[in-house]
């Protein structure tokens, strides 16, 4: 069974930090990547992060996340983390997980098969 699970979000003021988890099935987690994206109600889905999840090492970043962030994987456990420095307004969202890209980019949303249920991030100024 497909499933992606997200933790770590909360309440944070600016300057702070989190770190976002995505834990994923067995039959998910290594088919190629995982990406990290973020939504405000009414706008569309932004990516903010992706990895290589098959044995390849690539990471990409959106220009917004670049510097602060970071995106990592623990394989034995199968979670991908995203550690968030630095946290600004802005970046208040819920962000979501993804996973099994069907081609293109690791940061366009609309390529990926399977997404988790989100996590809320509200940073405060």
């Amino acid at each position: 069974q497909v499933q992606l699970v997200e933790s770590g979000g909360g309440s944070v003021q600016a300057g702070g930090s989190l770190r976002l988890s995505c834990v994923a099935s067995a039959d998910t987690y290594s088919r190629n990547y995982v990406g990290w994206f973020r939504q405000l109600p009414g706008k569309e889905r932004e990516g903010v992060a992706c990895i290589g999840t098959d044995g390849n090492f690539w990471r990409q970043y959106d220009g917004s996340a670049a510097g602060r962030f970071t995106i990592s994987q623990d394989t034995a456990k199968r979670t991908v983390y995203l550690q968030m420095n630095s946290l600004t307004p802005d970046d208040t969202a819920m962000y979501y997980c993804a996973a099994d890209l069907t081609g293109g980019s690791c940061l366009t949303s609309n390529r990926y098969r399977y997404w988790g249920q989100g996590t809320q991030v509200t940073v405060s100024s």
